[in-house]
């Protein structure tokens, strides 16, 4: 999968209104601010890479709060900071915590208390919340190289917060960071997995044994699914005295055998099961007596679908038993209110649990744990089932992708009907355990996503909003959306997106951005997007006709349409864009002397096929894009996932290899073309971008390369980055185009 996990970006909450959702969704400017378009302002890069994103958005039990998480960029201290804000009927929006590093908010059964993750330092003694590195081997550079992502070698532990009142507390205080964490159904236990920590004699022979050095594999250690009582915890860790660093400020204080000997665990901790693999999801049965758990890869090199399974295990403890044994990526373990069914879905791309992996639109399953018996739901669907969540009467609530839309889907048996709603797209469903409210998310091209009350989960198009973030868009000149089909070379019809700059929706002869969206499971379409890697709106605004191809293998189009990409990875999806460039020059609505192209990821992949296959285009910007396949394959995180899409391992298939990759081709390259990379990136390596960018240097093509320190596939570490990285992107486009 050479797919973008997109890391959300968020600013704080600017204020709180309650309208009805056909309030906030006018169709143009003027219904906002009351001026025509035209006599707007255009957005700048600052306001653009500014904008609020939600990370997670949870309705209390009854319905009557909510906790909402948002992330934001912090320019001055080049990180991002998240919040969780607090949303009650009464009060309206309030900030919960403020300490920049907080999320996943989870609510108590009874709706008391809200457990969350954070990283924050402890109150008291000089504890840095920094891992030491003989306490935990694993480098932040090797878990960097290792998961795609930069880490800062900070603890996530699991914090508690009253609503009655009162600050965030630690429910422990020992160095154990969290994978995964839920509520016990009565209130009074939280379960949570986090990776076998080392006693004091081991991490004495590690330091001694092997300094810094990294035994790949070797010394991955098993994850630990513990329990804690909630109150006892909660006073263990008030009473525990907080550490103090030895006076010289080097050696430890003395400890006996039985000390360092002993793993360092809360005193009231007890460790329910040992998993070989990370323990990514824990769901506990309504009925108290089993613990449902979802695996994933312990080093997060996803190197085979068989590490993503579900276990069961009493809430007891004892003898964890394989649930699932199957070629898919499942997630979101959901039980029914009986415990006799236990939910769980596929995403797109994510395998499939019948047969042997291939790359599907996504899925839903239940399963009987009983005899281990599996049923699809909404099996007749034609589009790609994303996410889904329980009511209290059994229903499920199903997101839907189909063609430019996601909506909400009532999925029943192997049907799956659509809810009225409004066009547009949802996301991010949280029911109340009581009653019939429900918290979505919705956005649409023009109206950034906010969060959103239903009194009736079934009527999804009577909605309450319960934030107004990023209103600075309803303040600038709007660019228009509509949607565009054509033929493929094949006859096949593909869809995509055309963005005009504002008010230019009937000019014609525009300069022209192909903008490839990653994946390729994907689609781009009737939703908002303002970041480093989603920034069509504002070349739009900077005066580009943006052209935005669901080529074959994106999702919402069926699963056949989403097949046709293996094993001609670049080649198929690549005729689908080019025959969509063609057509938008012989209708009349691109310049073909202006013609540019781009992406990021997949997106990537792409664009250094398509400049290998034509010169019609004067400027290119790539990301993050492979330019062949054998080695990518080797440093892949996914690696399943490549030979699946090649016809096999890189032995086993060759040719295949060799003809979709665009190194082989690079001699028919004429395009400037722009680069950039994150340097720890191993969902396409870093040295992806060194080999293009070694080709165009011996090819005497102009070009530009920039790489981002510490960055992995996601440009998450520092929000300066991305910045940079759209800045110059934009740069590089009009110096060919407009010159």
């Amino acid at each position: 999968m050479k797919f973008f996990a997109k890391r959300l970006r968020s600013a704080l909450f600017t204020s709180v209104v309650f309208l009805n959702i056909l309030a906030l969704a006018p169709a143009h400017a003027t219904a906002q601010t009351g001026k025509p378009a035209a006599t707007l302002p255009l957005i700048t890069l600052d306001e653009f890479l500014n904008t609020t994103e939600i990370v997670g958005a949870r309705l209390s039990p009854d319905g009557t709060a909510a906790v909402i998480g948002t992330e934001s960029p912090d320019w001055k201290a080049n990180t991002f900071r998240h919040t969780l804000s607090l949303w009650t009927a009464k009060d309206g929006l309030r900030t919960l915590t403020q300490s920049g590093s907080d999320e996943d908010a989870q609510w108590s059964p009874d709706g008391k208390w809200i457990a969350f993750l954070s990283d924050r330092p402890l109150a008291g003694g000089d504890d840095s919340n920094s891992k030491d590195s003989a306490a935990d081997p694993t480098t932040s550079d090797e878990k960097a190289h290792r998961a795609g992502e930069s880490d800062d070698d900070k603890i996530t532990r699991l914090w508690l917060i009253p609503l009655s009142g009162g600050e965030a507390q630690p429910l422990y205080r020992e160095k154990l960071d969290v994978h995964a964490f839920a509520w016990s159904p009565d209130g009074k236990t939280l379960y949570f997995s986090a990776t076998t920590p080392l006693t004091r004699a081991q991490e004495d022979a590690q330091k001694d044994d092997w300094k810094d050095v990294i035994r790949w594999r070797e010394q991955d250690r098993p994850d630990l699914l513990l329990a804690l009582p909630v109150p006892a915890s909660l006073a263990n860790t008030a009473a525990q005295q907080p550490p103090h660093p030895p006076k010289d400020g080097n050696a430890s204080a003395p400890q006996s055998k039985t000390e360092e000997s002993k793993l360092p665990l809360p005193a009231s901790a007890q460790t329910l099961a040992t998993s070989k693999l990370e323990i990514a999801e824990i769901t506990p049965s309504p009925d108290g007596k089993t613990l449902a758990f979802l695996t994933t890869s312990i080093s997060h090199r996803m190197e085979s679908p068989a590490d993503t399974e579900i276990f069961l295990l009493p809430a007891s403890g004892g003898e964890a038993r394989q649930l699932t044994h199957n070629n898919a990526l499942e997630a979101g373990l959901r039980w029914s209110s009986d415990s006799h069914w236990l939910h769980f879905g596929v995403h797109g791309a994510g395998g499939s649990i019948e047969g042997k992996y291939q790359d599907v639109q996504g899925r839903l399953y239940r399963i009987d744990p009983s005899d281990g018996k599996v049923e699809r739901l909404g099996a007749e669907f034609t589009g790609s089932l994303e996410d889904f969540e329980l009511l209290p009467n059994g229903d499920v609530i199903g997101l839907g992708v189909k063609g430019t839309e996601e909506q909400l889907y009532l999925v029943s048996g192997a049907q799956a009907a659509k809810l009225p709603g409004m066009p547009g797209t949802y996301a991010g469903i949280s029911p109340a355990k009581s009653g019939s409210a429900m918290l979505v998310r919705f956005s649409t091209f023009n109206h950034p996503t906010q969060v959103y009350l239903a009194a009736d989960a079934l009527h999804p198009g009577q909605l309450t909003a319960l934030t107004n973030l990023n209103p600075i868009f309803a303040q600038r000149a709007q660019p228009e959306w509509q949607p565009y089909t054509w033929k493929s070379k094949d006859g096949t019809n593909v869809e995509g997106v055309l963005i005009f700059p504002p008010g230019q929706k009937d000019a014609r002869h525009l300069k022209m951005l192909t903008f490839i969206h990653g994946g390729p499971a994907d689609a781009d379409g009737n939703k908002f997007e303002a970041d480093w890697y989603d920034w069509a709106a504002l070349a739009a605004t900077n005066g580009w006709l943006v052209f935005r191809p669901n080529y074959r293998g994106s999702t919402g189009y069926g699963d056949d349409f989403m097949l046709q990409i293996a094993p001609h990875l670049v080649s198929k999806p690549g005729e689908d864009i080019l025959a969509g460039v063609d057509a938008l020059v012989k209708d009349g609505y691109a310049d073909p002397d202006k013609l540019a192209i781009g992406g990021y990821s997949y997106g990537g992949y792409m664009t250094n096929w398509l400049i290998t296959e034509t010169t019609r285009f004067k400027a290119a910007v790539t990301g993050a894009g492979a330019v062949e396949h054998a080695a990518n394959w080797g440093n892949d995180d996914v690696t399943w996932d490549d030979a699946w899409y090649l016809n096999g391992k890189p032995w086993e298939a060759p040719q295949i290899y060799q003809s979709e990759a665009a190194l082989f081709r690079m001699n028919r390259v004429k395009t400037p073309t722009h680069i950039v990379q994150g340097s720890s990136d191993v969902r396409v390596s870093y040295l992806e971008g060194v080999t293009l960018e070694r080709a165009l240097q011996q090819l005497g093509i102009d070009h530009s390369f920039l790489v981002f320190p510490g960055e992995g596939h996601s440009l998450a570490r520092n929000p300066w980055h991305g910045y940079i990285k759209l800045r110059e992107e934009l740069k590089w486009l009009d110096k060919y185009i407009n010159k």
